[in-house]
């Protein structure tokens, strides 16, 4: 038989509508956000992301990460012109 258990949070109610929303948009929950934390923590036997005392440098990208812009899958075929337009040797 699985053993259940509840865990109780207090957090500023604001907090938690915009959070119950962002995982709502994200087609789960908050609940389940907070189980899928606990079985990476455990699995890694770490939290699962970096902690900073101070913001990190901010990284831009070209839109990879939000699927602006698609790559073809033999995209390794295109290194010799992509060297050639940043005039590299080799990539």
């Amino acid at each position: 038989m699985i053993k259940e258990s509840t865990l109780e949070v207090r957090m500023d109610s604001d907090l938690k509508e915009q959070v119950e929303s962002l995982y709502e948009q994200m087609g789960t929950s908050f609940a389940e956000a907070v189980r899928i934390f606990a079985k990476q923590s455990v699995r890694e036997k770490a939290m699962p992301f970096t902690m900073h005392l101070e913001p990190p440098e901010v990284k831009r990208t070209l839109g990879i990460g939000n699927g602006k812009y698609m790559f073809p899958d033999d995209i390794d075929g295109c290194n010799d012109e992509i060297a050639e337009i940043f005039g590299v040797k080799e990539i």
